[in-house]
């Protein structure tokens, strides 16, 4: 149980901090919570993204299996990075709001 919660919280800090510097370096603010489905998709499959080129009807289907199959845990542990980047989006705009310019 303490293993999950210190997933969770690694999974939020980790990708909080990914998204806040983007969002720092490039002014687009949600950007990171655009890309997040794709690092899920590249952290769930055992693939390589080539193969999604190559053969693209067997990779979705077995990409789309390895998510049913996904346990409740490994949801939330991956939920919990895609709300550290909407928060991170919700920081940044805060931010700019108060007048940081290099926000």
């Amino acid at each position: 149980m303490i293993q999950f919660v210190v997933e969770i919280l690694l999974f939020f800090v980790i990708f909080f901090g990914l998204a806040f510097i983007l969002n720092m370096l490039l002014r687009k603010t949600w950007l990171m919570s655009y890309i997040y489905p794709i690092v899920v998709i590249m952290i769930v499959d055992d693939m390589s993204t080539t193969r999604y080129f190559k053969d693209p009807a067997e990779s979705i289907s077995i990409m789309i299996n390895k998510f049913v199959n996904l346990g409740i845990a490994d949801i939330v542990i991956l939920g919990s990075g895609l709300v550290g980047t909407i928060v991170s989006g919700y920081v940044i705009k805060l931010l700019r709001k108060s007048g940081y310019q290099m926000f």
